[in-house]
């Protein structure tokens, strides 16, 4: 559906059939026309209402709900009955039931997905049913304009790993809300290879395969398979990887990502190293630095950690011209074993890391120097300007190295981005009070704002990766690009930064208002899709200037058209 409501809709269902559509049931909102034309006459009971009523009655029975889980499956069963409603209804209430839908309550939803099943959603290939996957495929795609697939082999759903099953819908609805991604044009895709979780095995009413996790060849033959019908059938999808393990997430990203349009919001250059890196430019926009000017220690050096890491990094090679290997001499990782030396051998430092492995010989001023060096021990040699936390490791952040870090810098720039909030490093309060009200700061999770020596509230950002990945799977959605590339995904990053309201004032957040998300994704489209255009990446042809209309009308919006009976309309 496009962004007016001034539009006809052609439409071959008629009475329990179109009632039964949650693309096209409009419940009591059909008109007095429409519903003699369909056959609802009889059905409905007399009052016709409005969208805005509509919403309000579901807010209502939503609040009767006893709990975020029993929310969730309200909201689920509302999706199932009238898709424009329940778009309508999170969108007027955004800030509220985003973690009804999404984190943290889906993954009590997904953890208790076989006991609340009731109607299956989006499509679900089995390991043993893989010689007839693109009969299963073509079965309920065959003649559908499909935009965007989300996969998932539910190894790792975020705090409560593997789920077997997990159809990845809430991540396709947030697709919708922020970025406008028509929703009849997107598919949720479980990708079931068992699971190694005893108490699913051992649950009667487990509703996926019953097997220990399949791995190794067998696995990425039927990953590949699944790559392949997708780039057979839909060349200009973008396919979006979903809580894969980490043996398999980077693994697959780097194998496709030259071969298709492929997305991982949690890994490398991608989702959440994009929008670390938007905070990071807006904070060095604010102390008029470069970024190759930055001493940067990332405190914990896991794929979350790594990914910022890469991505900082590629930015400043790109940003600022610069050899890979001098970029790499700005950063100082810290995981369990202190420091990221030389010292510390291949046993303790993974392959992944050796690029930023520091020399020995910078260390001699420290006595016994082939200790463990920790956080404190870097910060006072290193002088750090970016200190970045993804270590889940609560209070790494104590008052000692915060007030070491901000002697030796104007403006610390301080990221402490572990979830949830009881895991952050420091609390920003903490580091705004140790600072003396200096530190320009960004969480992983929403905290309130801290107050400044001039009584003045400090805006805490939050580093949500919903702030830009919609907008990059839309812009790329729209140019048809055949791969998403690494400068795609910086002009979206920069497109953020650019909108951050510290730019106007530097005691405002480092990032816009999750509020805002939906015109922020919006702007980031547009500059993916700009990106595409000028790389010659775009499946479509149109000028740079045409971009920001292209984008802007290919928007779905949760609204009502005007329905009118055709036996050969959709269905």
């Amino acid at each position: 559906m496009p962004a007016t409501s001034n539009t006809t809709f052609r439409v071959a269902l008629r009475g329990e059939a179109l009632l039964t559509s949650p693309r096209f049931n409009k419940g009591t909102a059909f008109t007095l026309q429409e519903r003699r034309e369909f056959g609802l006459d009889g059905r409905l009971p007399f009052k016709v209402a409005t969208l805005d009523e509509q919403c309000q009655r579901a807010y209502d029975q939503l609040n009767g709900q006893e709990s975020p889980l029993h929310k969730n499956s309200f909201l689920q069963s509302l999706k199932d009955q009238n898709r424009v409603l329940y778009f309508a209804l999170l969108g007027k209430y955004l800030r509220e039931l985003i973690p009804i839908i999404y984190t943290p309550t889906e993954a009590d939803a997904i953890a208790n997905y076989s006991h609340l099943f009731r109607r299956s959603e989006g499509m679900y290939l089995t390991f043993p049913n893989q010689d007839t996957m693109e009969e299963d495929f073509l079965e309920q795609t065959q003649g559908k304009e499909i935009d965007l697939f989300v996969c998932s082999d539910a190894e790792a759903i975020l705090g409560i790993g593997d789920q077997g099953v997990g159809i990845s819908s809430a991540k396709s609805s947030i697709y919708t809300l922020l970025a406008g991604i028509n929703p009849a044009r997107s598919l949720a895709v479980t990708l079931d290879v068992g699971t190694d979780n005893e108490d699913l095995l051992n649950d009667s009413l487990y509703v996926g395969w019953p097997n220990g996790r399949i791995r190794g060849e067998g696995y990425d033959k039927f990953v590949d398979k699944f790559v392949q019908l997708v780039r057979k059938y839909y060349p200009h999808s973008l396919l979006h990887f979903e809580d894969f393990g980490t043996a398999n997430a980077g693994r697959l990203l780097e194998k496709y990502r030259d071969q298709h349009a492929v997305f991982n919001d949690d890994m490398r250059v991608q989702g959440t190293g994009a929008v670390t890196l938007a905070a990071v430019m807006t904070a060095i926009s604010v102390t008029k630095t470069k970024l190759l000017d930055q001493r940067i220690i990332v405190y914990g050096a896991g794929s979350a950690g790594l990914g910022i890491t890469r991505q900082v990094r590629d930015a400043m090679v790109l940003m600022d011209d610069i050899p890979v290997k001098e970029a790499n001499k700005r950063f100082w990782l810290i995981d369990r074993y202190g420091l990221i030396k030389d010292s510390l051998g291949p046993s303790k430092i993974r392959s992944e890391l050796r690029e930023f492995t520091r020399p020995d010989d910078e260390w001699v001023k420290i006595q016994n120097s082939d200790h463990k060096i920790g956080l404190l021990d870097v910060v006072r040699q290193v002088k750090p300007t970016v200190l970045i936390g993804c270590s889940t490791h609560s209070g790494a952040f104590t008052e000692d190295v915060i007030r070491e870090m901000a002697k030796g810098t104007e403006r610390p720039i301080i990221l402490p981005l572990s979830n949830p909030s009881r895991l952050v490093e420091v609390d920003p309060k903490d580091a705004n009070d140790w600072t003396n009200g200096k530190a320009l700061l960004a969480t992983g999770s929403p905290f309130p704002p801290c107050k400044m020596p001039n009584g003045k509230d400090y805006v805490v950002a939050e580093c949500n990766n919903a702030l830009i990945y919609p907008g990059i799977g839309l812009g790329a959605v729209v140019s048809r690009s055949r791969t998403l590339t690494d400068s795609m995904i910086v002009a979206a990053t920069r497109r953020l930064a650019s909108l951050s309201p510290a730019l106007k004032d530097p005691d405002d957040g480092l990032l816009p208002d999750f509020g805002d998300s939906p015109a922020v994704n919006l702007e980031v489209a547009i500059a993916v899709a700009e990106q595409a255009v000028k790389e010659g990446q775009a499946g479509v042809s149109c000028r740079k200037e045409d971009v920001r209309r292209l984008v802007t009308d290919a928007q779905w919006k949760p609204f009502y058209g005007e329905y009118v009976y055709d036996v050969n309309g959709e269905k």
